[in-house]
């Protein structure tokens, strides 16, 4: 048994990249620039855009620096708090009076605790979330009403287009490499592993190393400051952990 590291997500530990990671970054981008132009198209306009990211927020953060329109990245890793001083929607607020529209990408798994589980599960076994578009968009304009700033928004959920598309020609080169590196593993008798590219290597992880934990974005890491940098988002306020 030799697999390689297929997954959008990136999201796979001892793996980086992971094939897929890269075309769907690109396309989400194509998502974000149609938010831009319609939060550019009326008097403080908001384009919301959530994006695939369970538990890890690496397409949302990717996307949002390929592209230099968006405002707002909001991920499964960093918890904040919706409302309230140092909330989103208090910096939402201060972006529109001051520059008259915002863009705001978040990943699926964002914002997951400021509602309650669903209790729910997809044939997997995986959690069904909640969706944290539509809380969005329900905060955001119940918030705005309140405070008489007519705003415009609206959502975009590209969903599976971001990953239904044919790989780019960076995945489809790494794809390759893959593929013949697992054969050549097989074919020396080699099992119970994955091809990996670490620090552009490739090498044989062992399984238990990439099922061990999940990869997620570090939020103390050099990779998040520049995503804030990009976006010029504040450290939010965060929401402290529910008890159990």
């Amino acid at each position: 048994m030799v697999c390689i590291p297929k997954t959008v997500d990136n999201d796979i530990h001892f793996v980086s990249p992971t094939f897929g990671f890269r075309t769907a970054a690109q396309q989400a981008t194509e998502a974000i620039a149609c938010a831009h132009v319609e939060a550019l198209g009326a008097p403080y306009g908001i384009g919301l855009v959530k994006l695939m990211g369970r538990q890890s927020g690496f397409i949302a953060a990717e996307a949002s620096m390929g592209l230099k329109h968006v405002n707002f990245v909001l991920v499964p890793e960093e918890r904040f708090a919706l409302s309230g001083p140092g909330g989103v929607l208090e910096a939402l607020e201060k972006r529109l009076r001051d520059r008259g529209h915002a863009v705001i990408v978040a990943a699926e798994g964002s914002g997951q605790h400021l509602v309650p589980p669903t209790g729910r599960f997809d044939p997997s076994g995986n959690p069904i979330l909640a969706d944290i578009g539509a809380l969005l968009a329900r905060e955001i304009k119940a918030y705005c009403k309140a405070r008489d700033l007519p705003i415009n928004l609206k959502s975009i959920d590209p969903s599976y287009i971001v990953r239904a598309v044919p790989a780019n020609s960076a995945d489809a080169v790494y794809c390759g490499f893959l593929g013949r590196l697992a054969v050549h593993a097989g074919l020396a008798g080699k099992t119970g592993l994955m091809i990996g590219c670490v620090n552009e290597h490739f090498v044989h992880v062992p399984l238990p190393l990439v099922t061990r934990e999940r990869k997620h974005i570090d939020i103390t890491s050099d990779y998040w400051q520049a995503v804030l940098d990009s976006t010029g988002q504040p450290r939010f306020a965060v929401v402290p952990p529910q008890p159990a």
